[in-house]
């Protein structure tokens, strides 16, 4: 008995080992961020000196306030087009190259090399030499003079109808690659038994990837719709490159995640940081990040076949 609870307990200590630094990983960069940006939310704050409680207000500047609302909603609005259009574009193009070069197509090895190298290179590199090509002198209105296209030239990131866009296509250039490995590996992991059961019995390409291939890989779909909701609710780092945390031109580029910057870090049209207000819009990041994450699981896993 005793050698058995030594056993036990040995095997307890292990789990326990292993588990406690991811565990603590968790506690110390996502609950306790999460939980100090709570607590913040609910005081008044004088740059950085808390003040006094003052409950959901901050939330209440944030929907109603003058400048904040408009801000926020505009911010929202880019956002719901990053997503829209990663899944439309990038998702759908990634889908498509991964059932092809799973079919082992003339140069798929290289194909997987090429699609996937952009993804390695680092976002500020990326952002800062699209923003350089971009540039009403740059190489892309260069390229459209060279082959008599003029009336194409654009101000890229200059124009505000379509500067939000631009950095999106550049965004979703840089990883088309990865969706693309996912479901190739999904498709790849696939019992060959069933679709070629498919070919035997007269289905055509179209029918087996519509009847067969697709509803079997759900569960790689849903890991990449869940991966792109929290991409594109929490996109920074590419704006910042290319157009600036202020969002320029005119607020067109703005996202939830650059306004939060100006809004508590102070910059820009903020001289000076409202913590509270930037408390709240994190907040508010979060649980759009859980919640649209959780539908979407819950959705997508009820879509799913069992092999």
């Amino acid at each position: 008995m005793r050698i058995q609870k030594t056993k036990k307990q040995q095997k307890y200590f292990w789990i326990a080992f292993f588990i406690t630094p991811g565990l603590l990983m968790v506690f110390v960069f996502i609950l306790l961020p999460l939980f100090m940006s709570m607590f913040n939310s609910m005081f008044d704050w004088n740059n950085y000196n808390r003040l006094g409680f003052i409950g959901l207000n901050n939330f209440k500047t944030l929907f109603t306030g003058y400048y904040y609302s408009e801000r926020f909603f505009n911010a929202i609005q880019n956002n719901l087009k990053w997503f829209v259009m990663t899944m439309l574009i990038q998702n759908v193009f990634g889908l498509y190259f991964g059932y092809m070069l799973s079919r082992r197509i003339n140069g798929s090895e290289v194909f997987k090399r090429i699609f996937f190298i952009p993804v390695l290179f680092s976002i500020t590199a990326v952002g800062f030499l699209w923003g350089l090509y971009l540039k009403p002198n740059g190489l892309i209105n260069s390229f459209l003079a060279l082959i008599n296209a003029e009336h194409l030239q654009r101000a890229w990131l200059g124009d505000g109808k379509i500067a939000t866009y631009t950095i999106i296509l550049v965004n979703i250039w840089r990883w088309t690659g990865f969706p693309t490995l996912v479901f190739m590996s999904s498709v790849d992991a696939l019992p060959i038994e069933n679709i070629e059961a498919a070919y035997i019995d007269g289905a055509n390409e179209l029918n087996i990837f519509f009847k067969i291939v697709l509803p079997l890989i759900v569960p790689a779909i849903t890991t990449i719709t869940v991966l792109t909701i929290i991409g594109s609710l929490n996109v920074f780092e590419q704006v910042y490159v290319m157009a600036g945390v202020d969002g320029q031109p005119n607020y067109s580029t703005d996202t939830i995640c650059t306004l939060f910057y100006r809004t508590a870090f102070g910059t820009y049209d903020s001289s000076s940081p409202v913590i509270g207000v930037g408390s709240a819009m994190s907040v508010i990041i979060y649980l759009l990040t859980f919640f649209f994450s959780i539908t979407s699981i819950s959705w997508l896993q009820k879509k799913e076949v069992e092999i």
